[in-house]
């Protein structure tokens, strides 16, 4: 146990005398300042990365919420002077449609309040809420190559009442009201099988979802169309404008990053390295050093969830790859490709 402890506690030391970085105080929560690139100006530019699936739930056994820990980034960036602009690398399919609001909301805010621009250079898939966080950027440089668009909403399930029927399990349902069971995977499959009132209530039901999707889809579009005409006015001729029926191809289509140049949802076509220019530009600076934002080690909090009885042991599957964890009933801004059949 005490050997453990000393190990652990002098991986810590070694951790914070690494040149370059420094405890940031600006933050709630205890951020590390690390020097990715150096350059001889007091000049920074923030790095903030959006990957994976975007959700509410914790991005580690921290604690730490995925747009909390997102939050606390651009908090520290706002907070330093020296920080003149951020590079958002955003390299996700979506995810949750609250909580890709939520980031999103966080960049606007970050950039109407600082004055300081956020450029974003996109990786190999920046689809649907990946693409929905990207546009109250200022500037957008996706490569060539990257996959991006699938502007639309997606809410997924699965029926399972053929299955049960075959196994002999019959659901037995008590509701307060007609639509208190509406979505479950239990219900009915096959509509000849309902009552008159069963059949209306189902063509109820399916309105209503379909509003819902209805109704945020149109918020999604509303994001697009303002995130990209405030750029322009900010950017001035420079960057792209919005083709005039770019809300044709608003369908849940997927673009490679030239498509969706010609169609004005990106700004440039181009690298990290190019994003990192563009974004000199725009605050006005010759050079930059590159700096991150990375949660520090704390001991106390560690060993505490290490050691605790609460907490059963998970066992975990490596596949080579992660996939979404997606929850029936919940909205999503995300590419269906990632969708696991």
């Amino acid at each position: 146990m005490v050997l453990l402890v000393l190990m652990f506690f002098g991986r810590l030391l070694v951790h914070r005398i690494v040149p370059g970085v420094r405890r940031t105080g600006e933050s709630s929560r205890n951020l590390e300042e690390v020097v990715v690139e150096h350059t001889n100006t007091e000049a920074k530019i923030a790095l903030v990365e959006i990957t994976g699936t975007i959700t509410g739930g914790e991005v580690d056994r921290s604690g730490l919420g995925y747009v909390e820990y997102v939050k606390e980034q651009f908090k520290a960036a706002a907070g330093d002077s020296d920080v003149k602009a951020v590079v958002l690398k955003v390299n996700s399919p979506g995810g949750e449609v609250l909580a890709t609001d939520e980031v999103y909301n966080i960049i606007r805010r970050f950039q109407d309040k600082s004055g300081k621009p956020v450029v974003v250079s996109m990786g190999s898939l920046a689809a649907s809420g990946g693409y929905y966080v990207s546009c109250p950027c200022r500037w957008i440089v996706a490569n060539e190559l990257t996959i991006t668009g699938s502007i639309g909403v997606i809410m997924h399930g699965y029926n399972y009442r053929s299955l049960m029927d075959k196994v002999g399990v019959r659901p037995k349902v008590f509701k307060s009201g007609r639509f208190k069971d509406m979505l479950s995977g239990e219900q009915e499959p096959d509509t000849d099988k309902l009552t008159p009132q069963e059949k209306k209530d189902r063509e109820e039901e399916d309105q209503m979802v379909q509003t819902l999707i209805n109704e945020t889809y149109d918020k999604f579009k509303e994001v697009v169309k303002s995130g990209r005409t405030w750029a322009g006015t900010q950017n001035g001729v420079q960057g792209k404008k919005l083709a005039e029926d770019w809300e044709e191809y608003a369908d849940g289509r997927v673009f490679s990053g030239k498509r969706a140049l010609e169609l004005g949802l990106v700004d440039e076509l181009g690298d990290f390295d190019i994003a990192v220019k563009r974004a000199e530009t725009l605050a006005h600076i010759q050079s930059a050093s590159l700096v991150e934002y990375r949660l520090s080690f704390d001991l106390a909090s560690v060993l505490s969830r290490m050691f605790s009885k609460t907490e059963a042991p998970a066992l975990k599957v490596d596949l080579g790859f992660d996939l979404p964890r997606l929850q029936a009933g919940l909205l999503y801004f995300i590419t269906p490709t990632v969708i696991p059949h």
